[in-house]
């Protein structure tokens, strides 16, 4: 079996270690997914640029963080789900509130047609149903919104997929399995 392991700031390329620096930085430390893509400086250097312009995007950091843990759910992503149930905790979503983003089963319309909607990009590998991309329209959301919703799917899926190769340390407070859960 292969191993994997994880660049410090002190074993790693000199760019990866300047921009996790940066991470500690603004984090506090440098997330373990993160030092592993560093292996690759520019693949780093390049997820980090692609991160920041999605804040510009057409959404905010909640739903950012709804459409993540769809992402990771319908991939099976544990770090992933972990992340961004810590992540979602800061931005106001309580636990239970998790859940059911994860289960796409979110009371508020909005938010549960984006994680619906993000989920199923994902698990039809974007053959979304026209019914759903319909209700996403009929929200008021424009093009630019689906073109910023599927780049987030496509940030979300190099995470899970390095994760789900990789098997890295989650070092954030390990997310409940996913059980069925009632909107």
């Amino acid at each position: 079996m292969a191993q994997y392991t994880i660049p410090t700031k002190e074993t790693a390329k000199p760019e990866s270690a300047a921009m996790f620096a940066n991470l500690e930085k603004a984090l506090g430390f440098t997330p373990n997914l993160y030092a592993y893509i560093g292996h690759s400086p520019a693949t780093l250097a390049n997820y980090l640029s692609f991160q920041q312009g999605q804040a510009k995007g057409a959404f905010r950091a909640k739903e950012r963080e709804a459409i993540f843990l769809a992402v990771s759910e319908v991939n099976g992503c544990r770090y992933c789900q972990s992340a961004h149930t810590a992540l979602g905790k800061m931005n106001g979503f309580s636990d239970d509130e998790i859940l059911q983003l994860r289960a796409g089963t979110h009371p508020d319309e909005k938010l549960n047609v984006l994680t619906n909607l993000a989920g199923e990009i994902q698990r039809t590998h974007g053959h979304p149903s026209p019914a759903l991309l319909d209700h996403f329209f009929a929200l008021g959301y424009d093009q630019a919104a689906l073109v910023d919703l599927i780049s987030l799917v496509a940030d979300k899926v190099l995470a899970n997929y390095l994760h789900n190769i990789t098997q890295i340390a989650i070092d954030f407070p390990v997310a409940p399995e996913l059980q069925a859960v009632e909107a």
